[in-house]
């Protein structure tokens, strides 16, 4: 165990996008994801399904004459989004690296993380306050 002086860093959200060819694979990882999540008691938000693209590929069956004769060929990518809410650094480092360790082949993971980050000093006071206020003479 390392132990740091630094704080951890906390993530307001992190969704978890997987996509793939074979949906009964994506149905039974989703189910796996969820279940490790809850294991480790993080807080499951959302589980949904964005809609699936499919790319359509059209070719002539032969190459010199018969342009009729065409064959047609489609690609479906299927997608499952998790997203997570309220989390630490080190408990998403854990989790992901699971996730990824157990990623069946012909899946691919996009992971997307939005932190809290306090607000800078500068900020945090007025504009208002730092710039004099210029007197206008009365007519």
């Amino acid at each position: 165990i390392r132990e740091t002086e630094e704080p951890d860093q906390l993530y307001e959200s992190v969704s978890v996008l997987v996509k793939g060819h074979d949906r009964a694979v994506l149905d039974s990882y989703e189910i796996f994801a969820t279940l490790a999540a809850q294991e480790l008691g993080l807080n499951v938000v959302k589980v949904f399904e964005p809609p699936k693209k499919i790319e359509r590929l059209t070719l002539l069956k032969s190459v010199h004459i018969f342009k009729k004769h065409r064959v047609q060929y489609e690609m479906r990518t299927h997608h499952k989004c998790i997203e997570l809410k309220h989390l630490t650094g080190s408990s998403s480092a854990v989790y992901l690296e699971y996730l990824q360790r157990n990623l069946p082949e012909g899946v691919a993971m996009e992971v997307t993380k939005t932190a809290i980050e306090k607000i800078p000093a500068h900020v945090k006071q007025p504009l208002w306050s730092s710039v004099p206020l210029q007197e206008q003479p009365s007519p």
